[in-house]
């Protein structure tokens, strides 16, 4: 794995279904032998097939089947008139109880989380055809999109659903749905699935609002990126910081939270993300040096400019070499272990 690691860090070729295959190994969804990979994807697909069935289930169908099935234990005792009594519909199974435990309220709930996810998703890359468009192509990938946010919040009341992460999402999604190889196509969703929970452990934190001033939230590891600039490049760290008051959450909240998905074209961002799930300490250390690295690169405009120049400049990045920035990116980490 440690060879893998080295190679994907320098870039995935596009073709033959590799990255997806990669990516897949790097976040340890496929077990490292080779041999245990059809039995591991077949045991996983069934499980999202399951949590899909459980979790995607409108409350109507919850009680229809739940009367079918007392009809049929009816007819098995001999029968009545198939009509389910007044006193046979638990409170928690009707439409207007508001117990906490009502599939009901909970339903209700989940339709606006529901209703965000849409939103969220109908916004996604609207530039590429695979995710926007009126194609059935792209409806079908949609779909997978929202089913994916929507078992995610379900089975993870503490976190549930946070904007955004639909832009986290859809590169994996995109990855394994190009896939040649058929089968793993088909399943590109529940896939993207296991895929998109493995990546946002390492990230979790930078979604759970409560810790947001706490040591392991968004703002802790943003003042990280600050310290990491300050030991590079004192200079452009003081000019940034001091002269021109440009706080690092106006532009890195955005690069930090969306794991720089916005900041570059698709493609780039994929190259990105070869590098950010190959290091062995986890994505976050890498973010953060290609994160210092964009400052660095630009720092000759940073360093003439003013608050606002400066300001636009990070949060409309310009488009660079990302082989180049990836090079500056290592060359930190070489620096911090030197």
């Amino acid at each position: 794995m440690g060879e893998l690691r080295r190679l994907a860090s320098q870039g995935i070729p596009d073709g033959a279904g590799i990255r997806a295959t990669v990516w897949k190994l790097l976040l340890g969804y496929l077990p490292a032998d080779r041999a245990l990979w059809p039995s591991e994807l077949t045991k996983k697909r069934s499980q999202y097939k399951n949590f899909k069935e459980e979790l995607l289930m409108n409350p109507s169908e919850i009680t229809r089947r739940l009367e079918k099935s007392t009809l049929e234990n009816q007819e098995l005792d001999g029968g009545s008139q198939g009509l389910l009594s007044r006193s046979e519909i638990s409170h928690e199974e009707h439409p207007l109880s508001l117990g906490k435990s009502s599939i009901w309220n909970q339903f209700f709930q989940g339709t606006e989380i529901m209703e965000q996810i849409d939103r969220d998703v109908m916004r996604t890359h609207p530039d590429i055809h695979f995710f926007s468009g009126d194609s059935s192509f792209a409806k079908s990938n949609q779909e997978a999109l929202k089913n994916i946010l929507i078992v995610f919040a379900k089975l993870n009341p503490g976190i549930r659903y946070v904007q955004g992460m639909n832009e986290i999402l859809a590169p994996l999604f995109y990855v394994f749905k190009n896939d040649p190889n058929e089968e793993n196509a088909a399943f590109a969703e529940a896939d993207a699935f296991f895929c998109f929970v493995e990546l946002l452990s390492g990230f979790r934190d930078n979604f759970v609002q409560q810790l947001d001033n706490s040591v392991v939230g968004i703002r802790a590891t943003i003042t990280r990126l600050s310290h990491l600039l300050k030991e590079h490049d004192e200079e452009l760290w003081r000019h940034l910081e001091m002269t021109t008051k440009v706080n690092p959450q106006f532009y890195a909240f955005r690069w930090i939270t969306l794991l720089l998905t916005q900041e570059f074209n698709f493609a780039d961002s994929l190259v990105i993300w070869d590098t950010l799930l190959s290091d062995p300490d986890g994505p976050q250390e890498t973010l953060l040096r290609i994160c210092c690295a964009m400052l660095v690169i630009v720092r000759r405009r940073l360093l003439a400019g003013d608050f606002t120049s400066n300001l636009k400049l990070l949060q409309n990045y310009p488009s660079t070499n990302i082989s180049h920035l990836l090079y500056v990116a290592n060359k930190l980490r070489v620096h911090s272990g030197g």
